[in-house]
């Protein structure tokens, strides 16, 4: 079984997010996802068999099943670009459909996902507090322009919004204590920003959840976030950009354009490029 390894979200063709890609007759059993994403080591691997007209499609991080990991579809897009042929690609997930459309320009992959309808909620204060505690953050170092908020397009992640890029980058926590915080609250990551602009955005979001300190970058949450300010009416419509994974060394951009209705889904956008 061939294992693509690709980088989604890529800057200028460096940095981005790697992620592996199985292409499969069939899907294979979810102990034999899970131990091949547990070998190739990366935050998530996607696996994706054609059923008809629509590619039935799991994600795997090393250590558990993800409903939903935007990287891990751009870099699944790529591959169907490469392999397949560019177009627009029908994906079924654990938890409803979405749409992939691939394209390759000059050797370079570049994938628009369509996400699931997208949600949101205020975070309950104890668990904000939590949060805090874990990362060592103080409340008076969050933006009071966006408050914390619990935000979903395929996947829930915490929003902690925090005043200056400085406290971004200072971001920092105990990975088991990380892991046992999301698992007991159901969330896949916990996405720190800072706002630099109207539609520009500096991320960081924490994947202890799936054996992962940190993300490169997280197409998940930036579908969630977009989808977040425009059901508030923060943002109406209009294209945000994220930037990601700097303080990792990989630096990462994602576009996400968005639209209403409030609650339909967000498309998310990024290059992508072999690893090896």
């Amino acid at each position: 079984m061939q294992v693509h390894r690709v980088a989604a979200f890529t800057e200028n063709g460096t940095g981005g997010n790697p992620a592996g890609v199985v292409l499969a007759d069939a899907l294979p059993d979810p102990a034999t996802m899970q131990r091949i994403a547990a070998e190739v080591g990366y935050s998530e691997t996607a696996f994706a068999a054609l059923s008809g007209d629509v590619w039935l499609t799991r994600y795997y991080s090393p250590e558990t099943e993800v409903p939903f990991c935007g990287h891990a579809t751009v870099a699944l897009g790529a591959v169907l670009a490469q392999e397949k042929g560019p177009g627009r690609y029908r994906l079924s997930l654990a938890n409803g459909e979405i749409e992939v459309e691939a394209s390759m320009k000059d050797g370079t992959g570049h994938a628009i996902l369509r996400s699931l309808p997208t949600r949101n909620a205020p975070a309950p204060e104890p668990l904000v507090e939590e949060a805090l505690r874990i990362f060592r953050y103080t409340r008076d170092e969050l933006d009071d322009s966006l408050p914390p908020r619990l935000m979903n397009a395929g996947a829930e992640h915490l929003l902690l919004a925090l005043k200056t890029r400085e406290l971004l980058g200072a971001m920092r926590y105990d990975l088991e204590e990380g892991r046992t915080f999301m698992l007991h609250h159901g969330l896949v990551t916990v996405a720190f920003v800072w706002r630099e602009a109207r539609e520009l955005f500096h991320a960081r979001n924490a994947f202890a959840s799936g054996g992962v300190m940190e993300d490169p970058a997280t197409g998940a949450a930036a579908a969630a976030l977009a989808g977040m300010l425009r059901d508030r009416g923060i943002l109406t419509r209009g294209e945000l950009t994220i930037l990601q994974g700097a303080d990792m060394g990989r630096p990462s951009r994602i576009v996400v354009r968005y639209d209403l209705p409030v609650g339909g889904p967000v498309h998310v956008s990024g290059a992508a490029a072999r690893i090896g």
